[in-house]
């Protein structure tokens, strides 16, 4: 296996030269890192029979991507970087600054409509009702990512087993156990399989099972 590291895509577009992946020859790990150095590296040490088989694996979603290897090595990169996303302007997309609440804290001050009942409560909290609140906020957000990040996982697993691993013996149970989050069951029905392809679903579902 061939490997290099990676550049990670966080929150924007990156190039598809950056794209962190793993490249799979029939059922082994043939390289992993960015598209770039993958591409680059099947295109100088594969045939043309053995490229036609090379299935390059997206880290994030699991699922294939598309690679168009004919021409010479300079020519599939060069495809490669005029596909190159742009990288939002973060001037284009900064909010007005906001003179209102406090500044040194970063509070905004706004409108909450409630039922007496939900006064009373928030009242008789420690902190009274605003410290209250911004605790079941801050909590409902952390609840929300955690339930994001599992079904980030959970899908880019999804997509890698079907497309590797469907025809493995106790495939449908190993799905099952994934979306249900039984980590012990699905680490020990995908136990026997093909290593590079096992290892590589345990380095997708480790977020599933938070």
């Amino acid at each position: 296996m061939i490997e290099k590291g990676r550049k990670r895509r966080d929150n924007m577009q990156a190039s598809p030269a950056q794209i962190s992946c793993t490249a799979f020859l029939e059922k082994d790990c043939f390289a992993k890192g960015t598209l770039h150095y993958v591409v680059e590296i099947a295109k100088d040490t594969l045939e043309d029979s053995k490229l036609i088989q090379l299935l390059i694996f997206d880290d994030l979603t699991g699922k294939p991507l598309d690679i168009d290897f004919r021409g010479n090595t300079a020519e599939v990169l060069e495809r490669l970087n005029s596909q190159a996303g742009r990288i939002p302007d973060t001037k284009e997309n900064e909010q007005p600054s906001r003179r209102v609440g406090r500044p040194k804290l970063g509070v905004v001050s706004g409108e909450v409509t409630l039922l007496p009942r939900h006064w009373d409560w928030l009242k008789a909290q420690p902190g009274g009702a605003s410290v209250t609140l911004r605790k079941l906020i801050d909590e409902a957000r952390r609840m929300g990512e955690n339930e994001s990040k599992v079904r980030v996982a959970q899908e880019a697993s999804y997509h890698f087993m079907t497309a590797m691993a469907g025809d493995f013996p106790q495939y449908e149970e190993a799905l099952r156990a994934l979306y249900a989050g039984n980590e012990d069951l699905f680490y020990g029905l995908i136990d026997d399989w093909t290593p590079g392809i096992r290892d590589y679903i345990k380095t997708l579902a480790k977020g599933a099972f938070i």
